[in-house]
């Protein structure tokens, strides 16, 4: 499986600055991310991970990639609210997992998350482990 994973940015100072705004920007952002992944054949398992981030799962690496580069150019094209202006991260990792009640856990699951925490804003990070797998046909 491969995995993608986004966070928003300085969420946390965004909801405590504008909270109006800030849900109407996420909805967006939750809308966008959502074509983005569906259109190139991903899952949105859990559109609130932890705080204002998105987990989705690809069967082919390189529906991961798409999906990751289509949604982030989405986002960064979107006219968000002056007070609410979003910039997302997201990482992309390809590895076996533990599945288990229509979610993911294991090693594979960790290490996108820790990719992902090292991405910026406006960032894809793609793994060693994913990377090979796509370098050839995107």
């Amino acid at each position: 499986m491969t995995f993608v994973l986004s966070d928003v940015v300085g969420s946390t100072r965004l909801w405590e600055t504008a909270p109006a705004a800030m849900e109407a920007a996420l909805a967006r952002h939750d809308e966008l991310i959502a074509n983005a992944v569906a259109a190139h054949g991903g899952v949105v398992l859990k559109p609130r991970g932890e705080g204002d981030s998105t987990f989705s799962v690809f069967v082919r690496a390189t529906d991961a990639v798409r999906a990751a580069h289509a949604a982030q150019l989405a986002l960064v094209a979107e006219p968000w609210p002056a007070d609410a202006p979003l910039e997302v991260r997201f990482a992309v990792h390809t590895g076996e997992a533990i599945e288990h009640d229509d979610d993911y856990f294991g090693p594979a699951v960790n290490r996108v998350a820790r990719l992902r925490a090292i991405a910026g804003g406006g960032q894809v990070l793609v793994s060693g482990a994913t990377a090979p797998l796509v370098v050839d046909q995107l």
